[in-house]
């Protein structure tokens, strides 16, 4: 776990957040038990031009609330919860109070589905597509159309692209970034996680009957 401790001054933490290149940072106090608020990465960006901005900077200025959940949180639930507060990042606690740890949105979806970044996976591997509830799936982008027609007996076209990836950035006429949506027939496609050349996972919504 990334953090930066409260005391630090702007040219010592900034090279650890450049480093990790993590949006979301822990500030921490005297311990790493003292969890004082999440510092965003974004919100030092109008201080890098700004020479008295940092060197008067108070870090206690730019903090946000942290989410906490305990370590018995159901996966299922806690995506709800991201999903629901438009969270990414959740700080974990044991029974003591103690902080255990952080976890992210990826984290769970990779629990979920597997490693998102492993493309190597076989492409009739099951676990591409895993329902989450009643009308949602989370999908790889690296499906195949094939694979996903046969999942929801439906007919996508799959004449051009081999994978829904390709579809579905078709679809929206240039490479999506993160929480872009866009309808197919009667699916939605929301992107959860995409990188500078391609889509990697997918929030698929069918249309109730």
């Amino acid at each position: 776990m990334v953090v930066v401790e409260a005391d630090q001054t702007p040219k010592e933490f900034l090279p650890i957040i450049i480093s990790s290149a993590h949006s979301r940072f822990p500030v921490i106090g005297e311990n790493p038990d003292d969890l004082l608020g999440i510092l965003l990465a974004k919100d030092l960006l109008p201080l890098i031009l700004d020479d008295d901005g940092l060197e008067n900077f108070d870090i206690t200025q730019h903090l946000r609330k942290p989410t906490i959940i305990p370590e018995s949180k159901r996966l299922n639930i806690l995506l709800k919860e991201f999903r629901a507060n438009r969270n990414h990042m959740a700080m974990v606690v044991d029974e003591y109070a103690g902080v255990a740890g952080l976890i992210t949105i990826e984290d769970v979806l990779e629990q979920i589905v597997g490693e998102i970044e492993d493309e190597h996976d076989s492409e009739d591997d099951e676990s591409n597509i895993k329902p989450f509830d009643e009308n949602g799936y989370i999908v790889k982008a690296l499906t195949p159309i094939e694979d996903f027609n046969e999942y929801f007996d439906i007919g996508l076209p799959d004449d051009d692209f081999d994978t829904i990836g390709g579809l579905v950035t078709q679809k929206f006429g240039h490479l999506p970034h993160k929480d872009e949506v866009v309808s197919i027939d009667e699916f939605t496609f929301k992107v959860l996680s995409a990188e500078n050349r391609r889509i990697r996972l997918l929030q698929v919504t069918r249309a109730s009957n």
